[in-house]
């Protein structure tokens, strides 16, 4: 049961973080980080894809509230969360995922988090960013905005591992 109040915890971290803080901040070059989809990441393993979905949406509905965005980070959240469990397979262990563990650096290690969030946060961002522009004619902006704020938020979910998670297994 401490579980359920840990991920509402994290809901409204992740949530006043990327609203009154990380959304705020102009990196310059395009460079828009996204720390909310670490929360979709965080979800439990055996949760199913439409209870993942409709926390997706409410996540990004929160942020667009904030951002004042108009659905765009609740559509890029729920498509993120279509394709987790799918990615989750993907790189899933021999063993398949014991149910204690959770989808962090900690308890996974680093090549399997930075393979399976970068995946998730790319397609956040490029969902995103073009539905954001939606012209033909600013694709290479797109990429560029994609590449430079997908790796900035990356960098920033690792951090926020090795900051708050516990080291029982860092590989």
């Amino acid at each position: 049961m401490i579980g359920i109040y840990i991920h509402i915890f994290r809901f409204f971290l992740f949530v006043l973080a990327q609203g009154l803080i990380v959304g705020q901040l102009d990196f310059g070059f395009g460079i828009h980080p996204m720390i909310y989809p670490l929360f979709i990441l965080l979800l439990p393993f055996d949760m199913s894809a439409i209870p993942l979905m409709i926390i997706a949406f409410l996540t990004g509905v929160s942020v667009d509230f904030f951002m004042n965005t108009f659905g765009l980070h609740a559509s890029a959240a729920v498509i993120m969360a279509y394709f987790r469990p799918e990615l989750f397979k993907l790189f899933s262990p021999r063993d398949g995922y014991e149910s204690f563990r959770q989808p962090s650096v900690a308890d996974l290690g680093y090549k399997w988090f930075i393979s399976v969030s970068s995946l998730m946060v790319l397609i956040h961002h490029v969902w995103f960013f073009f539905l954001e522009y939606f012209r033909l004619s600013d694709v290479l902006y797109v990429l560029q905005k994609t590449f430079l704020s997908g790796v900035l938020t990356v960098l920033i979910f690792l951090l926020i591992q090795i900051i708050f998670f516990k080291n029982q297994r860092m590989s």
